[in-house]
């Protein structure tokens, strides 16, 4: 079958991107059933000839309008559709969208007739909030990385910075690969609007990666590789800090100073 990705190598790169992350995501046991979301802007991948092509879903309603998206294409998780099935065949288990001219709208365009993600709209309105700041980032991952979800059974690590001083703290690599530290949101419905607003107040509150209270994580960045990068690495914080508790002690941690030191040497922005 014809396939949107033919003689279309940058485009495929990025699908593959999605495919090997998502296979990671299984791996890890992040990603249980229909578990999580990927979107990814493509629009700088898309050429005239792309552009001409009819829709063969749609319109359908975003439920908002958000006049940043207006010309943009995503590609997305399909609904109910499973990471290891996305990791094998991301096109027949995911979509490529493109917003219409009233930027309430969303067209599937290729390879065949996948409903996006139920969470589209909040997807969605963060890469429409992306844009209107500037931001180079184009793609966005919401997980479920085991030792990060148990961290937010315990309050105190609920508390602003408090887990991202922690985490930062257990390894060098963390404040390095993920400088922001994490944000925290308290526990809201799924998919509700409300979820969305939260997230995006706490990403313009100088985080990439947003944790949800007892439910999972959300990061963006330039690609998806790097937004699961960053996950990889605060979680790969929390199982040291698990692991020093299960040997009956609790872990020192880098010093402020320390952490400090390695900010000024690398340049970083906190």
């Amino acid at each position: 079958m014809k396939s949107i990705l033919d003689n279309k190598p940058e485009l495929r790169l990025q699908i593959g991107q999605v495919a090997e992350v998502a296979g990671y995501l299984w791996q890890k046991g992040w990603a249980e059933r229909n578990g999580g979301n990927i979107t990814v802007n493509i629009t700088e991948q898309i050429d005239d000839a792309l552009r001409g092509l009819p829709a063969i879903g749609g319109p359908h309603p975003i439920g908002k309008t958000l006049p940043h998206l207006k010309g943009c294409w995503f590609y997305c998780k399909g609904t109910g559709r499973r990471m290891r099935d996305l990791a094998r065949d991301p096109m027949a288990n995911g979509s490529v969208i493109r917003i219409t001219p009233d930027c309430a709208h969303y067209e599937i365009v290729a390879d065949l007739p996948v409903a996006p993600t139920s969470e589209l709209p909040s997807h969605l309105a963060v890469h429409d909030w992306l844009l209107t700041k500037g931001s180079p980032y184009r793609a966005s991952l919401h997980t479920h990385p085991i030792e990060l979800v148990a961290l937010t059974h315990n309050r105190k690590w609920l508390e602003k910075d408090a887990a991202t001083r922690m985490l930062w703290s257990m390894i060098p690599e963390t404040k390095a690969f993920c400088p922001r530290g994490l944000g925290i949101v308290p526990y809201m419905m799924p998919s509700s609007v409300e979820l969305a607003e939260a997230t995006i107040r706490t990403l313009a509150d100088n985080y990439d990666v947003v944790m949800w209270e007892k439910h999972g994580v959300f990061a963006v960045d330039t690609d998806i590789m790097d937004a699961f990068d960053q996950v990889d690495v605060l979680n790969k914080a929390t199982q040291i800090y698990i692991a020093a508790r299960g040997m009956g002690f609790e872990p020192d941690g880098m010093t402020d100073a320390q952490m400090q030191e390695l900010s000024r040497a690398f340049g970083l922005p906190k």
